[in-house]
């Protein structure tokens, strides 16, 4: 079998699933802000596509709900073949161990002559993504899916839409606006056609901001890093998809066989084999990638990939009975530690503004893998990962910043693309806000404004101002105003129209908040109190 032919199949298939996830986590966020104007838009390329074929988040939500959210049973296609093959997803299929793969290819120090063969060889260390899982599901039975904080795919789309992509998109606009404002014509031309290829392809309608960005921009440069140092060490020891795979694949038919009589030790199969798999024996098949590169460099062609190998060789994931039970408690211990130590149960802070179609925060927390999807699909950037809003347990779930962005009427692309159900997909009719559904008696409320009379303009300085209003989408409108006589700083006796909140019509939209012309600290502002999701946060007794 010519290995080195299937290796080079097993590159072209990795880079060709990397741009294809590229691809998709781009196109989310430039069809959210160009497209979501209208009430029938849709994203067709979401990329909850690698979510639906994730085991990690099937198992998630199964243990979370008791069920499986829509599209997740697609997981089989990758479990029932790793059944019979091993991890192949992870060295064939798997974006974020392709960016691993090739980043662990670059040399340093630690990694070079007998230090390289050292360090692909298998460590002891490498079971720690088994108990890793093991914590992660056990805190998931328990109601709260924090396998979002480690899930592959959670880190990839959040790193990458939260952080990487909005500072491409920054970087690569004021390249082609510079080129655009030069003196030179020929600059400007170049700038022009850099800009409308740059729009086409990589370039959000406008500059995405996420809070936090910065921060989980950092801790992917620091996974990343890490592979100067071991060879795709995020995937050898803190990835619990891989983790979960690796027990998958211990009984796989497909197994890799050797040539005692024709080895002659030069371990040169240690000098790329990605998965720390020991493949010059004992081989430990629940760490192999199927990355192939060991039979590929076998010189003598002593090693080779065949159906029921020879069990003599092939050792497993050796793991330890009380280390695993420590990682099960460490799980169920982190649920009452994690929400005793939140000061105020999470469903009643007051700027815990959840996103159109989010589940009762029980429910949510049950779901929610923390992945970003819904914050790099909304058009008008009001998602963002939480900090402390939800408490420690919450962290980077989505919440509704509308100092930063509002909540589009029409817009109901979050649930769409969400791949587990924590926001439950609804219509722009069930969202009941704009068109025909604008008279729904019960639209869904995210809140209720409130103002600061003492910021607001005409309220406190006697100054016209009723942006706030003329902003409210609602249809009638929730914010209405009230002719007053009031004494300007000179004596003088004016009529200024003051704003006043009917909650009644309120949803929490965030309008007001947003265009609110105190930029600063708006003058109203949005609190949880009314949502439609919680029936014990309400503002007005029934």
């Amino acid at each position: 079998m010519n290995y080195k032919l299937l290796a080079n199949v097993r590159r072209l298939s990795q880079i060709g699933f990397l741009l294809f996830f590229c691809l998709l986590l781009l196109r989310t966020g430039i069809d959210a802000s160009t497209h979501a104007a209208g009430p029938d838009a849709r994203l067709a390329y979401p990329v909850r596509f690698f979510f639906e074929i994730d085991p990690l988040a099937a198992l998630a939500n199964a243990l979370g709900s008791h069920a499986l959210y829509r599209g997740l049973l697609w997981a089989l296609v990758v479990v029932i073949p790793t059944l019979f093959f091993g991890r192949f997803f992870c060295g064939w299929v798997c974006p974020m161990g392709t960016i691993h793969h090739y980043f662990g290819r670059v040399k340093s120090e630690s990694k070079r002559g007998k230090l390289r063969i050292s360090s692909n060889r298998y460590k002891p260390w490498q079971t720690t993504k088994y108990y890793i899982l093991f914590a992660l599901l056990a805190a998931t039975a328990l109601g709260s899916a924090l396998v979002g904080w480690l899930d592959p795919f959670s880190v990839l789309v959040r790193s990458l839409g939260l952080s990487v992509i909005p500072a491409l998109n920054y970087g690569l606009g004021a390249l082609a606006r510079g080129l655009e404002q030069s003196d030179y014509a020929a600059l400007q031309t170049v700038g022009g056609a850099l800009h409308a290829a740059f729009a086409a392809t990589v370039l959000d309608f406008h500059q995405p901001y996420f809070r936090q960005g910065v921060y989980l921009g950092l801790i992917f440069l620091a996974i990343v890093t890490l592979n100067l140092r071991v060879t795709r060490f995020w995937c050898r020891a803190l990835c619990p998809l891989g983790a979960l795979l690796g027990i998958t694949s211990r009984w796989s038919i497909l197994g890799l066989s050797k040539n005692a009589q024709t080895c002659n030790d030069c371990n040169r199969c240690l000098m790329q084999c990605q998965g720390g798999d020991d493949p010059v024996g004992p081989w430990h098949k629940t760490e192999c990638l199927l990355c192939l590169n060991c039979v590929a460099s076998c010189p003598r062609h002593s090693l080779s990939f065949g159906l029921f190998p020879e069990t003599a060789m092939v050792e497993g994931p050796n793991l330890q009975r009380r280390r695993a039970l420590v990682g099960v408690a460490a799980g169920v211990a982190a649920i009452p530690l994690l929400r005793s130590t939140t000061g105020f149960a999470a469903d009643k802070s007051e700027r815990l503004l959840r996103p159109p179609g989010s589940l009762a925060e029980s429910d949510f927390l049950q779901r929610c893998l923390r992945c970003g999807e819904c914050m790099k699909a909304c058009p008008n950037n009001a998602l963002h990962p939480a900090i402390a809003e939800a408490g420690l347990e919450g962290l980077w779930t989505p919440v509704l910043v509308p100092h930063i962005g509002y909540c589009e009427p029409s817009c109901v692309l979050c649930s769409q693309v969400c791949p587990t159900g924590a926001i439950w997909e609804i219509t722009p009719q069930e969202k009941g806000w704009v068109g025909d559904a604008a008279g729904n008696a019960k639209p869904i409320r995210l809140g209720t404004a409130f103002y600061d009379r003492g910021r607001c303009l005409p309220w406190a300085m006697a100054v016209d101002c009723i942006v706030c209003q003329e902003w409210c989408p609602t249809s009638p409108k929730a914010i209405y105003l009230q002719e007053a006589e009031v004494v300007d700083s000179r004596g003088n006796k004016k009529t200024v129209k003051q704003p006043y909140i009917d909650p009644a019509q309120c949803i929490g939209c965030g309008c007001c908040e947003f265009a609110c012309v105190l930029q600063d600290r708006p003058a109203v502002y949005i609190t949880s109190v009314g949502e439609s999701r919680s029936p014990a946060n309400q503002l007005l007794l029934k």
